[in-house]
């Protein structure tokens, strides 16, 4: 694949690499593999399930050790919520009505937001409330992102998505008074995620004892992917420049890896719940925090003793057993029969890989990941968080595996990449490219082929030791649809 001196120069512009544009082109060409999966993860095959006393012996690990450990609540925030909107897009724009617009429609007044939308409110028709809820001389919701959405109502006033974050913050990523937060945004809507921060900080720092430390940072334009046309050229947009797109949450890979802490919490910025149903998020969030912290612990435990002068055979198989036992890497056929410097070799490379504890709610027929026991091209077999798109329907014995799943991925995640010598992994070297995803989009009437890059939970992080742990379903609350506000879980106690 050629390019022009001006296609050169504009990839340099945006630091991107040539090698890795050219690479994305053939993967247009060749297109993704599908995952090979064993079979689903379920208790006690996969997913770890914590009796109440050994659930509050972590809890107690993790408040012990947290005062020494550098904590950060790390939230994925970019983009508008207009999917959010869909259906009233549909009524404002077409008067296509259906039930869910009906039952906004009668339950308005139920809305956190109500009372900042009565303020625009001269009249009470539907369209009206529409015009007043998504235009852009009412609230505009639809083109703010859902951190700063009103989602929940208190005595003293409604709280954004983005303020419960920095309530569970409080609550559970707490160092000694101090409190990390990171926010990805998208850069249109920076301005107003700081405004909001500058306008609370302060109450939340006085109701909690605490001080906030809050960043931000953008999907990095370099990670944004090539499109191509549907014969796979390079698409160029009216001015003939290359057509770069932004790659999927999986980019966000890029900014994960710039983070600097012990632990990181992974939350979706719409899952969260009023104050009155928190206990069980926080309770589960200390104990996968601790879970992590002694699984960590052990590790390193055995990196250090096989990176001895001549580590015996005995701490060798043991370090093995450790491996295939407790942390889910089942090693390739005949490996007890390879010979000691060959498994000292594997086991050290599988045991020096960042680390994750995942929690998995039970499967309520919600879109996305779950938990399977993947296949790996070493030969090796271990636990995967994997997309659906990611398997070959169209093989019985894989489509059956992928509907065996008993749980799903809610997006709850406790990392640490740092090592045993207190340095981090570079996080894209645990990531499997052969795990992106091709759809198809249209860009001024013309259709064109767009990439994204592997997930963040998902192919990002194929090459991390994982633990998988169920939770209680009360802790996923996802808010995918504006009615999503009106169930129980988001509503005043």
């Amino acid at each position: 694949m050629s390019f022009t001196e001006k296609d050169l120069k504009q990839i340099k512009d945006r630091n991107s690499d040539l090698l890795t544009i050219q690479n994305q082109i053939e993967n247009f060409k060749t297109g993704f593999p599908f995952i090979n999966a064993v079979k689903a993860a379920t208790i006690g095959d996969g997913i770890i399930r914590l009796p109440e006393e050994e659930l509050n012996n972590y809890i107690r690990l993790f408040d012990a050790q947290a005062p020494k450990k550098s904590l950060v609540k790390f939230v994925p925030a970019s983009g508008a919520a207009s999917r959010m909107f869909k259906a009233l897009y549909a009524a404002k724009e077409e008067g296509k009505t259906d039930k869910s617009v009906e039952q906004f429609d009668k339950e308005i007044g139920k809305f956190a937001f109500y009372s900042s939308l009565s303020r625009h409110l001269q009249e009470h028709s539907l369209q009206h409330k529409l015009e007043a809820l998504l235009g852009k001389n009412g609230l505009d919701y639809g083109n703010l992102p859902k951190g700063l959405l009103e989602f929940h109502l208190y005595p003293d006033g409604a709280r954004t998505a983005l303020e419960e974050h920095l309530v569970e913050g409080a609550l559970y990523a707490n160092n000694k008074g101090k409190v990390r937060l990171h926010f990805t945004v998208s850069p249109e809507h920076k301005r107003k995620f700081k405004a909001l921060i500058n306008q609370v900080k302060s109450r939340y720092e006085e109701k909690f004892g605490v001080k906030y430390n809050i960043t931000f940072s953008e999907q990095k334009p370099s990670t944004d992917t090539i499109a191509v046309d549907l014969e796979n050229n390079p698409f160029r947009d009216g001015s003939g420049k290359l057509l770069f797109r932004p790659a999927g949450h999986g980019a966000l890979l890029e900014n994960l890896d710039d983070i600097k802490a012990d632990v990181i919490f992974i939350k979706n910025i719409d899952n969260v719940v009023p104050d009155h149903l928190k206990e069980e998020t926080i309770r589960y969030k200390k104990a996968l925090a601790g879970l992590l912290l002694d699984y960590q612990k052990k590790i390193f435990y055995f990196i250090k003793r096989l990176e001895k002068p001549d580590p015996s055979v005995f701490m060798i198989n043991k370090a093995a057993r450790f491996l295939k036992n407790e942390l889910n890497v089942d090693p390739p056929k005949g490996f007890r029969l390879w010979p000691a410097e060959e498994k000292l070799k594997f086991v050290l490379a599988k045991l020096k890989r960042p680390l994750r504890v995942c929690g998995m709610v039970k499967n309520v027929g919600e879109p996305g990941g779950g938990p399977f026991w993947v296949a790996n091209e070493d030969g090796s077999v271990s636990l995967q968080v994997v997309e659906s798109a990611q398997f070959d329907m169209a093989n019985k014995k894989q489509k059956a595996i992928f509907e065996n799943a008993t749980h799903f991925n809610p997006v709850d995640l406790i990392c640490s990449f740092r090592d045993h010598r207190k340095e981090y992994y570079p996080l894209p070297g645990f990531r499997d490219d052969k795990t992106g995803f091709i759809t198809e989009k249209s860009q001024s009437g013309k259709t064109l082929k767009a990439q994204e890059l592997p997930g963040l939970w998902n192919g990002a992080m194929a090459d991390w030791n994982t633990l998988f742990v169920e939770v209680p379903l009360i802790t996923f609350n996802p808010v995918k649809t504006v009615n999503d506000l009106l169930r129980k879980e988001h509503q005043p106690e």
